[in-house]
């Protein structure tokens, strides 16, 4: 391949005297920078702000630390790196101190406070929206913020936080947000640049390391597309549509596709294929699926190792484990299993000795010297982390995962294998999207160690190669906001901007973009539709009078008797009132000029059409009507709860200000905001002890996997819990209905599956009595535990003295044991 041209020389010498530190950064980046990368650092070092949406792997995040960078080269300046979950804060912020060193970064997770004053903090985009809120003196001197894995802002349940966090910083710190490929990264950029100012936007469609995408058939790796390229003008391989054809396929030296085979690469034993025609009924062949032992030696003979499985359930990738260990399948050498071993003994150091049978330690360390791990979130974080290093540093070769492993974490792989295009989402099995399908192969393909990434779908009878084609050739899904006004954001912007200014700010918002530009399209319509309607209007035009009218009372009508023939039910005096009415009208219309027209029937189809238009532009102006100011009308209806529950003041001449209850509940975050202030305000949980709170505290932040989840009343701790958890909950109702009078969406009830474990925990129960009393994995214990802590810890900052003190007694008796370990 030749060279640059002298052209290409030129402008890259051009680019290198107008950017500096951007040529002077990529010089020592392990790999060249690709084309996006360049510039997204260039816009930065320009004093832009600069949205970058690029794939899975591709790379992005380097734009993000050149932010470090930069702000690492001005005196005092600091940097803020967000991320949406605690994992991926541990992760940046291990790779960070290996760049800057302990000292420089630092780690806020809410549950976590490591060097906080750092001149670069990582930290969860929840931590930094608090900060903003509180005006924290960290604030001073920031930079830059990098907001990974930004398209969360769709997430329904968490997104708005990423969109306060946006709209609230000062215009004078520049943004970098990183998103998976979008399809509207356009008008994501546009409402940046109205919000941030200058906002440069950055699109990669292309993946550093190509994808080949392969469908497993038996022991056949066979290409999913016939010319291999994986992208939409691509053709389905004919002999995956031949399996699937009610003929079967056809004979061997028919085919012309080629694929890995169970005993070597590409092209070997081509000619040892097993007799596919074998006879089934109603003509299809039936495709036994090969066990997980034998996928995995088919990957290791082919090179294809290591391998992600994803599998969408824990059972699943447990099991999966199990399944290959009772096989003796080995991937390690002796030099590897001592090196493990040496990882897992360095980084389980501060787990207790009696914890560790409770945990499975002993069976789980083997697995990993086999080079086999499952990764889910009911592991223990420090053995996810354990997970996480062995499987970079291609010790452990085979990980079966859920999918929240491809939500950011740095464990790229040569393969990744989707034994199935379906998973349960709560009520029932549904079909993976593209979007979902792009970010778990996106895994596949590990950029300076392969040429190229794999695929591999498993076959299955129902599977359809054109439906597996389309979720691979499509890369793009839209970015839509969930914003929406919570308490706590009502009553921080009325105490900052007031009332009215606070609308002003929501109005600002990416959900508000959106449904403007999309009141924009629906008034273009109306527009359109009303000059059509003029149209009509002069075809029905009569020269004896008004025919709109006359077809109005027409109309009207009709109307009427078609609802005197439907309803034969009403009374006898309402039907007399319709029959009244019916008279009126039809001497209305035989008295009307129109009606003798002689033309009157053409010029009644004209009126038809134009009513019926009409009806449809009145539809479209009443969308028009719920889209404008949508954001400012839900914060209305906050204020108004607000009011009624005085957490504010509404003044004769209109000015709304806080109340001390109001002051209180600014520090107060999370979906239960307004229950947790009433319950303060109202001393519901003075009465209770350490344990108690933490119970208590517990039942408002968990979440249950299944409806019923948990023992019942009858497992739950009796004495003042009781009593304050019935009073909570009676609190709850009345605050739902009040909520809901208000036409607002209310809230779940107060669940109070964990409740009797977490009571147990925080008195110092063992951990094998407390999972067996949660009936739930480690790992999912310790997050819930950690939410705990976060709540008791906000409750110890904004309660009063007494309930103050017994939160943060209940958040020392819960932050123990495996809870207070971090392999950070």
């Amino acid at each position: 391949m030749s060279g640059p041209s002298p052209a290409e020389r030129y402008m890259a010498a051009q680019s290198a005297r107008a950017h500096p530190l951007t040529s002077a950064f990529a010089e020592n980046q392990r790999f060249s920078l690709d084309p996006f990368q360049i510039a997204g650092c260039q816009a930065l070092e320009d004093g832009r702000s600069v949205l970058v949406a690029a794939p899975t792997g591709a790379g992005k995040t380097i734009v993000g630390e050149f932010a470090m960078h930069l702000a690492m080269r001005e005196p005092d300046a600091k940097a803020f790196y967000t991320t949406p979950m605690k994992a991926l804060s541990n992760q940046k912020f291990r790779e960070l101190v290996d760049v800057y060193g302990p000292d420089e970064v630092g780690l806020l997770t809410g549950d976590t406070n490591i060097n906080g004053n750092a001149r670069i903090v990582v930290m969860t985009t929840e931590v930094l929206r608090n900060m903003l809120y509180a005006d924290s003196p960290a604030l001073r001197g920031l930079r830059y913020v990098v907001m990974d894995e930004v398209h969360y802002l769709a997430d329904r349940f968490r997104g708005a936080v990423w969109e306060e966090v946006i709209i609230h910083l000062h215009r004078s710190v520049r943004m970098v947000a990183l998103s998976a490929t979008v399809s509207n990264a356009e008008e994501f950029g546009d409402w940046l640049d109205t919000v941030r100012g200058d906002t440069a936007v950055v699109v990669s469609e292309i993946r550093p390391v190509p994808l080949e995408q392969h469908v497993l058939v038996r022991g056949d790796l066979l290409p999913l597309f016939d010319d291999r390229a994986g992208v939409a003008t691509a053709r389905v391989n004919q002999e995956l549509m031949r399996l699937r054809s009610p003929q079967g396929p056809r004979s061997d030296r028919d085919r012309r596709t080629q694929g890995y085979r169970s005993g070597g690469g590409r092209e070997a034993h081509r000619g040892q294929r097993r007799d596919r025609n074998a006879p089934r009924p109603g003509g299809m062949q039936r495709m036994e699926r090969l066990d997980r032992p034998d996928v995995v030696g088919l990957l290791a003979r082919a090179n294809l190792l290591p391998a992600i499985f994803f599998i969408f359930s824990r059972a699943g990738c447990d099991g999966a484990v199990q399944q290959l260990r009772r096989s003796r399948v080995r991937l390690t050498t002796p030099e590897e299993r001592d090196e493990i071993r040496e990882v897992v003994e360095r980084r389980t150091r501060a787990l207790a000795e009696e914890d560790l049978a409770v945990l499975g330690f002993w069976e789980w360390r083997e697995n990993l010297e086999r080079g086999v791990a499952a990764h889910h979130a009911g592991l223990l974080p420090a053995f996810k982390e354990v997970v996480e290093e062995l499987f970079q540093r291609k010790l452990v070769k085979v990980v079966f995962a859920t999918e929240t492993l491809a939500l950011g974490i740095n464990m790229p792989a040569r393969t990744v294998v989707l034994e199935k295009l379906e998973k349960f989402n709560g009520e029932a099995r549904v079909a993976i999207t593209s979007g979902e399908y792009t970010q778990l192969t996106g895994r596949a393909g590990r950029r300076g160690i392969d040429v190229e990434g794999h695929a591999v779908i498993q076959w299955s009878e129902a599977l359809d190669p054109q439906a597996v084609a389309a979720l691979a050739s499509r890369r793009t899904y839209p970015l839509n906001s969930s914003f929406r006004p919570t308490y706590n954001m009502a009553v921080n912007l009325i105490d900052r901007f007031g009332r009215e200014r606070a609308r002003e700010v929501l109005e600002s918002s990416f959900a508000q973009f959106q449904a403007d530009r999309s009141v924009v399209g629906l008034a273009r319509q109306v527009r359109d539709k009303e000059q059509t309607l003029e149209g009509y209007a002069r075809s029905m035009t009569c020269d004896r009078g008004d025919f709109a009218e006359y077809s109005g009372i027409r109309r009207e009508l009709s109307d009427l008797e078609k609802l005197n023939r439907n309803d034969r039910t009403a009374p006898a005096r309402v039907r007399q009132r319709r029959q009244d009415e019916l008279a009126l009208l039809r001497r209305r219309m035989q008295r009307h000029p129109c009606h003798g027209c002689p033309d009157r029937e053409h010029h009644a189809r004209w009126a038809e059409r134009y009513w019926r238009l009409r009806r449809d532009v009145e539809k479209l102006r009443q969308q028009i009507d719920t889209r404008t100011g949508t954001v400012a009308r839900v914060f209305d209806r906050v204020v108004d709860v607000l009011a009624a529950l005085e957490y504010v003041r509404i003044d004769e001449d209109g000015a709304t200000s806080l109340t001390p209850a109001g002051a209180t509940m600014r520090r107060i975050y999370g979906e239960r905001d307004l229950l947790v202030a009433e319950a303060l305000r109202r001393g519901l949980w003075r009465d209770l002890d350490p344990a108690g709170m933490a119970a208590l505290a517990c039942s408002l932040v968990y979440e249950p996997r299944r409806e019923g989840d948990g023992p019942g009343e009858y497992g739950l701790p009796r004495g003042a819990f009781r009593t304050a958890l019935s009073a909570t909950q009676e609190l709850w109702a009345v605050l739902d209905d009040l909520e809901r009078d208000h036409q607002l969406p209310g809230s779940e009830p107060v669940a109070t599956g964990l409740a009797g474990a977490m009571h147990s925990w925080a008195r110092g129960a063992m951990l094998d009595r407390v999972l067996v009393e949660a009936d739930m994995a480690a790992g999912d214990f310790v997050r819930w535990a950690k939410q705990t802590i976060d709540l008791l810890d906000q409750l110890s900052l904004v309660a009063d003295g007494p309930v103050a003190r017994t939160a943060r007694a209940a958040l020392e008796a819960v932050r123990r044991g495996i809870v207070s370990y971090s392999g950070v």
